[in-house]
């Protein structure tokens, strides 16, 4: 059976979808953008200021399921630009130690809402 993960503390789905899923030990949770949940409203600035909104994001979606960054295996960053993988790298490494998770990053055309960066995670207990 899998279980809904849901928080105040993370923005809440804005379609047909959950926060997060778990199932057997594993917890994938869907694609966070730089939503402030206090305000809801997208985090203005650099790609350093939307990318650490983001983890702060993940992060609440992690604790209200019992995982930590230590529990993540892999992540997917969606960027708007190419030129936002420096800044988004430097936030990420505060984030993760070695052994670090798989990821992948590209540049997608546009993301939702116009921001400038959207990741996905799978944590595994």
């Amino acid at each position: 059976m899998k279980n809904m993960i849901n928080t105040d503390n993370a923005p809440k789905a804005i379609g047909p979808y959950s926060q997060a899923i778990e199932k057997n030990g594993m917890l994938f949770i869907s694609g966070q953008l730089p939503v402030n949940v206090t305000t809801g409203k997208i985090v203005e600035g650099s790609i350093i200021e939307q990318t650490e909104m983001v983890f702060e994001n993940i992060e609440s979606i992690l604790k209200e399921a019992g995982y930590t960054f230590d529990d993540v295996v892999k992540t997917t960053c969606l960027l708007s630009d190419m030129a936002n993988f420096k800044g988004m790298n430097e936030v990420y490494a505060k984030y993760y130690s070695a052994p670090f998770p798989a990821r992948a990053a590209f540049a997608v055309k546009e993301l939702p809402l116009s921001v400038m960066i959207e990741i996905e995670t799978i944590a595994i207990k």
